[in-house]
């Protein structure tokens, strides 16, 4: 198993970390090596020839060890999909196959796309990074006067001072704005908003032109579609039990996506690559501060704006993880490299085997995993 509580019990991101100040210690995340179980053959790193026959024979195992139903996988190599394929059921009553087209609950892995097209409109010049948002509304959304300090940086980074999620009551303050990192949904929410008034457009509408179209991601939306009747799959809990995939018919940033795999690969590779003035990619400065430390949390991981960052074996990565409860997912990627890895489940179960699965498809021991939010 992972022992994730002992790795992590030294973690408490979102009530200590300070902005810019290193709150961990060396000895603390040196405490994990030898506990995770990882794949040992460094070797067999980014050797199609190997990996993917390996890893065909490897992901079944794990999925019956942690009672995972189903997953989808995508592998990115010099920013190719260089494979992707689903395993298992999409229901483990039914046992309906996975395949290439079986549409999952991505959770949270919507914030980078998000982050994505905010920094379209940044680029565009229609929308500051440093301005109060207050500026780009009629009125305020919040009574709080210390709404008028919010930016769009501190909704990317998780400054803003929100809750992570404020369930019914209306969102508030907990920490002034700027000041301190707290993973929070509701800033992407009140960040949505924002871009819908500025764009006079719903932002499911809003996604699909300026990216998932534009990507040809044909599966993928931020609210349920007709055409994914059959081939949604459902999630399951710990025990197996499955329940349908919810059907959104609100868009929402933080976690409302529907996607494949691949569709998400797709999006994936576009993170690797700038262009200048290209209608979809962003140019190489836009995408250098995306993907620069915004907010630090300890010695190996940052926040940029809408990705997590990973330094680890002497490289930079960004990364994700996406928790809807049944249905749990993990990306990660080096621009350096031009490799990425994609790992969608349905099943509450899922995160459990994202680490041995990325540590051998991508090489190296990747402290995100050790991320205290991440509910294995």
């Amino acid at each position: 198993m992972f022992n994730k509580i002992n790795r992590r019990q030294f973690l408490n991101h979102s009530s200590a970390a300070l902005l810019g100040l290193s709150t961990f210690t060396l000895f603390s995340l040196l405490a994990k090596k030898g506990n995770s179980q990882t794949f040992n053959n460094p070797n067999l790193v980014n050797t199609p020839d190997i990996l993917i026959p390996f890893l065909q024979e490897k992901i079944p195992q794990l999925m019956s060890q942690y009672l995972i139903p189903g997953l989808s996988i995508a592998l990115i190599n010099n920013s190719e999909i260089l494979w992707s394929e689903g395993f298992g059921v999409k229901n483990y009553q039914t046992k309906t196959p996975v395949n290439h087209e079986t549409i999952f609950a991505a959770a949270s892995l919507g914030k980078p796309l998000f982050a994505y097209l905010v920094m379209k409109l940044v680029e565009k010049e229609i929308l500051n990074l440093d301005l109060p948002l207050t500026n780009y509304t009629s009125k305020p959304y919040i009574s709080d006067p210390r709404i008028a300090q919010v930016t769009a940086r501190m909704i990317l980074n998780h400054t803003p001072g929100f809750p992570n999620w404020s369930g019914d009551k209306p969102v508030w303050f907990e920490t002034t704005p700027g000041t301190r990192f707290g993973y929070s949904s509701e800033g992407y929410l009140y960040l949505q908003k924002v871009i819908e008034e500025i764009t006079q457009e719903s932002f499911s509408s809003y996604s699909q032109k300026e990216l998932f179209l534009p990507l040809e991601m044909n599966d993928s939306s931020y609210i349920w579609e007709r055409k994914y009747e059959g081939k949604a799959s459902d999630g399951h809990d710990r025990n197996g039990n499955a329940f349908p995939m919810r059907r959104p018919t609100e868009a929402l940033a933080a976690g409302s996506l529907r996607t494949t795999s691949k569709d998400y690969g797709k999006f994936l590779i576009k993170m690797m690559n700038s262009g200048n003035n290209d209608p979809i990619l962003l140019n190489e400065t836009t995408l250098q501060e995306m993907l620069n430390p915004q907010t630090r949390l300890n010695q190996w991981l940052d926040w940029g704006l809408g990705w997590a960052l990973e330094l680890s074996n002497n490289k930079r990565y960004f990364w994700h993880w996406g928790d809807g409860n049944i249905f749990k997912s993990f990306t990660l990627g080096s621009r350096e490299d031009q490799t990425a890895i994609v790992i969608l489940t349905n099943s509450q179960n899922g995160l459990k085997m994202c680490e041995e699965t990325v540590n051998f498809s991508l090489g190296g021991d990747h402290p995100a995993f050790d991320f205290n939010m991440i509910e294995y």
